[in-house]
């Protein structure tokens, strides 16, 4: 696959991770739809890159079958679908305030994992159709987990889940998806400068820059966007975890 061909969904694309890589994506000469449902910022980004948006709930069946067929409508086909959008809260399996509330844990699991599932599924059912290219390849899912998914800290329970399912179903998936040719793979970012970590103090992002071994800094979004777009050409990568973290590992 050839990253200037390719027509691409992409939730979580009003900020961060999916924002850089819709970014790059179009650089790059690619089709982009975003999905996300900050319908101000998403449609901003979407007219500053010649792309498209529809405001979408990842947890909801049909706000995604619906974005995927207003993408197919205005780019053609779907060839790649990238999973950014997720939350993460801290919060401790039980503390003064008493036990982790269940809906929380829920919520997490529900948009982190269910919603890439959702996603996935609906994107793969879409490129499923796609006339094969030169490689016999129809399209590749990419999703994204975290490190806290092997590494998860304190106060991460219902974040470290939801990304270890994640972690968790790429391989099945990529099983499943081998006889459509479909590449299913997953990254798991360290410490990325994105909007939410770039508000916090300086000195808190200093200290959480020290801890990453080689090169000591935050990750860049770019980076991550850039990883993205090499998956989507290197066709012989599949059904596999990268993680993305500067040899990270969490104590």
């Amino acid at each position: 696959m050839d990253l200037s061909t390719t027509a691409a969904i992409i939730t979580g694309g009003a900020s961060g991770l999916g924002e850089a890589t819709a970014r790059h994506f179009a650089k790059k000469g690619a089709q982009v739809t975003l999905l996300d449902r900050d319908t101000e910022r998403g449609a901003s980004v979407a007219q500053d890159i010649g792309g498209h948006f529809v405001e979408t709930d990842v947890t909801d069946e049909a706000s995604v079958q619906n974005a995927v067929e207003t993408a197919i409508a205005r780019m053609g086909r779907i060839t790649a679908a990238v999973n950014c959008a997720g939350i993460a809260l801290g919060i401790k399996t039980t503390g003064k305030d008493g036990p982790h509330p269940l809906d929380a844990f829920q919520r997490t699991v529900d948009i982190n994992l269910v919603g890439s599932f959702n996603v996935a599924r609906l994107a793969a059912t879409a490129m499923a159709k796609n006339e094969p290219d030169a490689d016999g390849a129809r399209g590749v899912i990419i999703n994204t987990a975290s490190v806290a998914a092997f590494d998860g800290q304190k106060g991460q329970a219902a974040y470290a889940a939801s990304k270890g399912g994640i972690v968790g179903m790429t391989l099945p998936m990529a099983r499943d998806l081998a006889k459509e040719r479909i590449r299913v793979m997953t990254i798991a970012p360290g410490i990325f400068g994105t909007p939410m970590l770039r508000g916090l103090p300086q000195e808190v992002q200093d200290s959480l820059a020290a801890t990453v071994p080689n090169p000591p800094r935050l990750g860049d979004p770019d980076e991550y966007a850039r990883m993205v777009g090499f998956i989507v050409e290197m066709g012989y990568l599949n059904g596999e975890v990268i993680r993305l973290d500067g040899a990270l590992r969490m104590q």
